[in-house]
């Protein structure tokens, strides 16, 4: 039995295969879209958008991803604040850039510098437990910078298209990570006493470490508020978009396995690009290829309802063109909320 009582049936039944649960969700503050590479992230978040745009008073759109499709989707240059996109008075979007080194990559370069630079066997100890504990700061701050951009222009919701799912499950993260860290750094601070001085300024920390204390307390309080919305099935959602292929498919159950680790919420999957093929008098598909592909999308389709039966599974068809421009994004907006079936 699922949950209330109700059989699987039932609940598969009442899955509406649309993303209007979104729409019709008015506590959501926070909108992340993902999946796999070259799925349609950036086509589906931006249609969202627009149709979230429609029912919110205003709205904004966050590329995270280093290739920042959004603006070749809207045929818009964006930047790193908030710009309105041509021809909607209430949807904005901007472009971060989430390149931040990897904590082996901070050790290595640092610990380096600091051999050839005469510093203490204890320095460098400090240097190399600083490097493993640093993760999450440099992310923190740039979603301080993010969190105060909203607030200051009091968006009532925000939509990420997000990077490949790596960079976006390290993203999710970043709450966690900083408060983690914030713990070591007081840690560590105690441990080392004045060599703690030493080794910040060559994490960019040129402040008198009295002055970082106080940073420290200003961001905690907003990154564990950030952290708890995350969490919070009311307020934060996460759409996975996939392709009916197998490497999708298996991207797609990573990723919501990472998500319910990271306690964010995750009920909708949009699956693109599926084929409709063109049929003959006698409907049979008229391409031997066409034919071929729609028999190996139809399994996947098949083992993706039967995986995600309590999902909102919302499909989209591969178009002939690219979807480019507002009237285009417009259009495929459609795809996400269709028509009930009588």
């Amino acid at each position: 039995m699922a949950e209330g009582g109700l059989t699987k049936s039932e609940v598969f039944e009442e899955m509406e295969p649309s993303l209007k649960n979104i729409l019709d969700q008015k506590s959501l503050k926070w909108i992340f879209v993902g999946g796999k590479g070259g799925v349609g992230k950036t086509t589906c978040s931006c249609s969202l958008a627009i149709l979230l745009a429609q029912q919110r008073e205003n709205v904004l759109l966050i590329s995270t991803d280093p290739a920042h499709n959004i603006s070749d989707t809207f045929n818009q240059k964006f930047s790193k604040q908030p710009v309105a996109v041509n021809g909607l008075r209430n949807l904005f979007a901007m472009e971060i850039d989430p390149a931040v080194l990897d904590k082996d990559e901070i050790q290595n370069d640092e610990l380096q510098q600091a051999e050839g630079g005469g510093l203490s066997g204890l320095a460098q100890e400090l240097l190399a437990e600083f490097s493993e504990s640093i993760p999450g700061i440099d992310e923190a701050k740039g979603f301080m910078e993010i969190l105060g951009i909203i607030e200051n222009f009091k968006f009532s919701v925000v939509v990420f298209d997000t990077a490949p799912t790596g960079h976006t499950l390290r993203f999710l993260s970043i709450p966690n990570l900083f408060i983690k860290s914030m713990k070591k750094l007081q840690t560590m601070k105690s441990k080392f006493g004045s060599l703690f001085t030493q080794v910040l300024p060559m994490f960019g920390i040129n402040n008198d470490p009295s002055e970082i204390s106080g940073k420290i307390s200003e961001y905690i309080p907003a990154v564990e508020r950030l952290h708890n919305e995350f969490r919070n099935p009311e307020m934060s959602t996460f759409v996975c978009v996939c392709i009916p292929e197998f490497l999708s498919l298996y991207e797609t159950e990573r990723l919501v396995q990472e998500l319910a680790k990271l306690e964010i919420d995750v009920r909708n999957i949009v699956v693109n690009q599926i084929l409709k093929p063109e049929r003959d008098s006698s409907d049979r598909v008229k391409c031997n290829m066409c034919s071929a592909r729609f028999r190996i999308q139809s399994k996947y389709i098949e083992q993706i309802h039967d995986l995600y039966e309590d999902f909102h599974i919302t499909e989209c068809p591969l178009l002939g063109e690219e979807v480019r421009g507002l009237d285009k994004v417009r259009e495929f907006s459609r795809f996400l909320i269709p028509p009930k079936k009588s």
